[in-house]
């Protein structure tokens, strides 16, 4: 990194004027907590009593054997605290809020995981909350909808533009121009202006952090590749940024929809289709048309539908140091049945997009080999996308009876 958060090109801070003074105080307000080592001990003290961190790895002994191939193990993000690994990020800006003596907060959110982090986050400090979360993902994520407002947030439905994720975060810079004195906008995932992406990758490095120690505990060894699903980029580089420096093969996984050539899909680095641009504050790899207007994304999850990336993701593409690949909806169904049915876990359809890519690999491996999956979230926020997705019978006669129950 240097000077105002470029990463070999990416990044940056492209800002009107009436932000440059909030972004200045924010990060400034950073870097005196990095620097203070009573922060970072804070920050750990919350998420341990709070949080129920270190999170475990977990050896998914019957998919090893299922694959007859690289040892599988599952960093169980999932058993974090609203159970993503949004709560690492959110959690660490509520710390810097408090620093600022801002009052409130708000956010954006896709999948809902994010929003409902936020809401608890602010629950828990004392702030005043509000959520943009695009119309679309408002009615696909309703049981995350309903535990925002639960918890006391305003969660407010885009109706603009595609009404998913990058129209959240639209929304949220709007609000935020207008309230800066009290407001301050905890975005989700590690994009947007400097300083966003480098701290929201400090947060999540806990992660990885944690996983190293607990594979050289458990093997003796460095894992031989990590796999995480790559939406914005958050859970990717909260887990890979601890092996970076290590010969350790890291692959993000992308989501491919319907496949990266129909044109349905959010691959911004595992496609032909993401080329470089400058929007929300940042540049980086962007789905976009040849006039810069940005494409509409297809995904079974609603984390992983943003138009953007991550600028750090984009120069480690660049560099050649993550490999990026890409699953498709249909392949992402499959790992999430696959590791329901041997392991009882649940992914969150994002994460499964990392589960796709291991599992093609694993068995090309040898049995002295690990990889580490990153759960990045639990999946029982998707039940009505996943129940549909299963076409099962039994939810659908469900569903028709609560209607009917409703209409009564």
């Amino acid at each position: 990194m240097i000077e105002r958060g470029y990463y070999d090109g990416f990044g940056g801070a492209f800002l009107p004027e009436v932000l440059v003074a909030t972004f200045d105080e924010l990060e400034q307000t950073f870097r005196a907590a990095k620097a203070d080592e009573g922060f970072w001990q804070e920050y750990v003290r919350v998420m341990s009593t709070y949080s129920c961190r270190p999170t475990p790895l977990t050896f998914a002994e019957n998919l090893t054997r299922h694959f007859g191939g690289a040892r599988i193990y599952i960093k169980r993000e999932d058993l974090n605290h609203t159970g993503a690994h949004k709560a690492n990020n959110v959690m660490g800006q509520g710390l810097l809020v408090k620093r600022m003596g801002k009052s409130r907060v708000i956010a954006e959110t896709g999948a809902g995981q994010h929003g409902v982090a936020t809401a608890t986050m602010a629950a828990r400090f004392g702030f005043k909350c509000t959520i943009y979360m695009g119309e679309v993902d408002v009615q696909r994520q309703r049981p995350n909808v309903f535990w925002m407002e639960r918890l006391g947030a305003e969660v407010v439905p885009v109706t603009e533009g595609t009404r998913i994720l990058k129209d959240a975060i639209n929304e949220a810079f709007r609000d935020w121009v207008t309230n800066m004195d009290t407001t301050h906008y905890v975005l989700g995932t590690a994009c947007g202006p400097h300083p966003f992406p480098e701290m929201v990758t400090y947060f999540q490095s806990l992660i990885g952090q944690e996983a190293r120690e607990q594979v050289l505990a458990e093997t003796g060894r460095l894992p031989h590749r990590i796999y995480a699903c790559v939406g914005g980029g958050s859970n990717a580089m909260g887990i890979f940024n601890a092996f970076l420096k290590d010969e350790v093969e890291l692959v993000g996984v992308e989501a491919g929809g319907k496949g990266v050539t129909t044109g349905q899909h959010a691959a911004r680095l595992a496609s032909e289709d993401g080329s470089v641009g400058v929007a929300q504050g940042y540049k980086t790899f962007f789905l976009q048309d040849e006039d810069g207007q940005m494409m509409e994304t297809h995904s079974v999850a609603a984390g992983l539908d943003y138009v953007g990336v991550s600028p750090i993701l984009a120069s480690l593409k660049q560099s050649g140091r993550v490999r990026f690949e890409a699953a498709t909806d249909t392949e992402v169904v499959e790992a999430l049945q696959l590791t329901i049915q041997k392991e009882g876990l649940i992914p969150a359809l994002e994460s499964a997009h990392g589960f796709v890519q291991a599992f093609k690999e694993a068995p090309q491996m040898s049995a002295e080999n690990a990889i580490i999956i990153n759960q990045s979230g639990r999946g029982d926020k998707d039940i009505f996308t996943v129940a549909d997705a299963f076409n099962d019978p039994k939810w659908q006669a469900f569903i028709k009876a609560k209607a009917e129950a409703y209409h009564a």
